[in-house]
């Protein structure tokens, strides 16, 4: 599955290369690979490479997000500069669980970076249907949001990547079908899994 951010949060075009992500399946899980434009804005967080790091969205970032019809849905945060962030949600920023490892690596070669992330199969809520990726860099008053899917031009005064309506639907049956199958188990999600039955 492949798929380019073209759009700002709020759907006006942008002035430079495109974001590039890629999914693929895996034994383990999906390989996330993204290629993307390297600002260096704001710097490296200084986090060690390969490391989770907390508030990793205060930085430059390419994240993606998977999301099921319960409104549980799992957010990955990967930074060129080789630190990771992975949140696992039970509902509209309900976060109960982040800072989880993930094998990631990163490489900045000039004005360009690239990240191949393993997201394990357990962090992925059961029956993922809707998904959306999103790009962050600059600083201040130059701080540039973008989304694969975006919000509606004039509906909102601000950026925010929570907002699960505008999610679309992905075809996670299909290309993980492990994800789908009524003996899905996930050790991340059990307990959140059991208290809404």
């Amino acid at each position: 599955m492949n798929y380019k951010i073209t759009n700002t949060w709020n759907g006006s075009e942008m002035d430079h290369p495109s974001v590039q992500l890629t999914l693929q399946a895996v034994k383990d899980g999906v390989e996330l690979r993204v290629t993307a434009p390297f600002f260096n804005d704001p710097g490296n967080p200084g986090g060690e490479p390969g490391k989770p790091f907390p508030n990793l969205w205060d930085y430059e970032v390419v994240e993606a997000f998977f999301l099921n019809d319960e409104n549980q849905y799992l957010e990955v945060e990967l930074c060129p500069h080789g630190q990771h962030i992975v949140l696992l949600l039970k509902g509209c920023r309900d976060c109960f669980a982040d800072l989880l490892p993930m094998k990631y690596t990163s490489a900045i070669k000039g004005d360009t970076w690239e990240g191949t992330a393993l997201i394990p199969m357990s962090y992925f809520p059961p029956k993922v249907s809707k998904f959306n990726a999103y790009a962050i860099h600059g600083s201040g008053s130059t701080r540039t949001y973008e989304a694969l899917y975006p919000a509606p031009k004039d509906k909102h005064t601000d950026p925010d990547f929570h907002r699960l309506e505008y999610f679309q639907q992905i075809d996670f049956q299909t290309f993980l079908p492990q994800n789908w199958a009524s003996d899905y188990f996930s050790k991340e999600w059990k307990q959140v899994l059991h208290s809404t039955v």
